[in-house]
């Protein structure tokens, strides 16, 4: 009973964790942007001044989708390293980056309230920063899957901020009662 599991077994245990770590990322980033109606067509944002680098709307979707692709995959591969150092401390500090990311959208998009997004964004990076050291104390891929969400953070930081500094009145601002919507 004290056998090694075998290669294809490893990789079963792999996979099974993948088909439920990486459909639920893509759902709660669906849901989370979806019920604070993030992006263009949320009038409030739409009236925001932008700087003139933001990237056009269709790129946030799907350069999302593939960060929170690798995402499950980085954390599959940390569920399924059985027994490992450092595993549980590893997938709390995933969990809390994860919690601060779903929470992003509804704080900036929905509440309007941009300072606070920036502060969250910052700790988002700061979090995932020592999710990405902890999974390469376990496995070097996982770690290296989040390098390019650490990036893209980075790009979300300085465009929430210049977003702020564009808008020093965005939190107050309310978008026109007539067009004011929260798609659920």
């Amino acid at each position: 009973m004290g056998q090694i599991a075998s290669q294809g077994q490893l990789r079963m245990s792999f996979l099974r964790w993948a088909l439920v770590t990486v459909p639920l990322l893509l759902f709660l980033g669906f849901l989370s942007g979806r019920v604070s109606n993030s992006g263009s067509g949320n009038p409030w944002f739409d009236a925001l001044i932008k700087p003139d680098w933001i990237p056009p709307g269709w790129v946030f979707g799907l350069v999302w989708s593939v960060l929170y692709v690798m995402m499950g995959i980085a954390i599959a591969i940390i569920l399924n390293a059985r027994g490992a150092k450092g595993q549980r401390a590893a997938i709390g500090l995933f969990i809390g980056q994860l919690l601060l990311n779903l929470a992003w959208s509804p704080t900036f998009f929905a509440a309007h309230k941009v300072e606070l997004a920036l502060g969250l964004i910052v700790a988002i990076l700061a979090l995932t920063v020592a999710t990405s050291f902890a999974f390469g104390r376990i496995r070097s891929t996982a770690a290296w899957l989040l390098v390019p969400y650490m990036v893209w953070l980075c790009l979300a930081t300085l465009l929430n901020y210049q977003v702020m500094q564009l808008n020093p009145e965005a939190s107050s601002q309310k978008a026109r009662a007539s067009e004011a919507h929260i798609v659920l």
